[in-house]
C-alpha cells in the first residue's frame, strides 16, 4: 500500500475522488481514504498545513495501515534559480529551514536523533517520478532540495535566506516533517512540488491563483506513476 498526503483539499481531493473501492475513517482527527488509484492500494489523507498536522498524519497512517511507501505530493514556492510558476521539484532531500539549534551544536538544521540536516527520499521512488513527469508534464521538472518551515514565505529576502542556508529549490510546510517521520520509521519516502509562487513579495498573489492548477498536475503524474511505484 502506497500512502499520500497533502496540506489542503485541493492538493488531494482530486486523488480522493478517483479513489476505487473506496472507505474512509477518522484516526486523530484526520479522515483516511483507502481505495485504489490505477489499480495500486492507496490510503490518502490531507493533513493541514503546518509541521506539526504533518507529522501526527504521517504517524497515524504508518501505525494504522501497512503503508511500504509515502509520498507527500503538493505545491510550493520556488526559489531556486531558474525555478518558475507550473515547474515541478521532485526532491531529493528534505530539511527544516525553522529548526536551528546551532547555538548549541554549531548546526543550523540539524535533526536530533537522526543527526541530519538533509534528509534523502528514496531515490527508486524519486527516480521514478522524476521520469513519469517528464513524460506528462509541460513546465520544467527537476529534482532539488525542498525546505520545510512553519512559515508562508512571502518575502524575497526570507526566500534568498532559505536558498542560501540550505541550497534548496522550493519552500512549504509539510514535507521535511513527514521526512522525518518516515525516516525515523525506516520507511521510504518522497517528496513533489509543483510550484505555485516565487516565495516572494508577490507570493500571497500568485498562490490562489496557480495552487488549483499545481495541485492538478502532481495528480496527474501519480496517476500515471503510481503502477511504477
Amino acid at each position: 500500500m502506497i500512502g499520500i498526503i497533502g496540506a489542503m483539499p485541493v492538493e488531494v481531493d482530486g486523488l480522493t475522488a478517483i479513489l476505487n473501492e473506496k472507505q474512509g475513517e477518522a484516526v486523530s482527527g484526520i479522515v483516511f481514504y483507502q481505495g485504489k488509484i490505477s489499480g495500486v492500494s492507496c490510503v490518502v489523507a490531507c493533513c493541514g498545513p503546518g509541521k506539526v498536522n504533518a507529522a501526527v498524519c504521517t504517524q497515524a497512517m504508518l501505525m494504522r495501515y501497512p503503508v511500504s511507501l509515502v509520498i507527500n505530493t503538493g505545491v510550493a514556492g520556488g526559489i531556486g534559480p531558474g525555478v518558475r510558476i507550473g515547474d515541478l521539484v521532485v526532491a531529493e532531500g528534505v530539511v527544516q529551514h525553522d529548526f536551528d539549534t546551532s547555538p548549541l551544536d554549531g548546526v543550523k538544521g540539524l535533526l536530533p536523533v537522526l543527526n541530519e540536516v538533509v534528509v534523502p527520499t528514496d531515490q527508486a521512488a524519486s527516480d521514478t517520478l522524476l521520469q513519469c513527469a517528464r513524460r506528462v508534464y509541460d513546465g520544467n521538472v527537476t529534482r532539488g532540495i525542498v525546505a520545510t518551515g512553519d512559515q508562508f514565505i512571502s518575502g524575497g529576502e526570507q526566500a534568498a535566506k532559505i536558498r542560501g542556508d540550505f541550497g534548496a529549490d522550493a519552500c512549504e510546510m509539510e514535507g521535511g516533517s513527514i521526512g522525518q517521520v518516515c525516516a525515523l520509521n525506516k520507511i521510504p519516502f518522497a517528496v513533489i512540488r509543483a510550484i505555485s509562487d516565487h516565495g516572494d513579495d508577490e507570493a500571497s498573489v500568485d498562490f490562489p491563483a496557480f495552487a488549483s492548477q499545481a495541485a492538478q498536475k502532481s495528480i496527474e503524474l501519480l496517476k500515471t506513476a503510481l503502477p511504477l511505484l
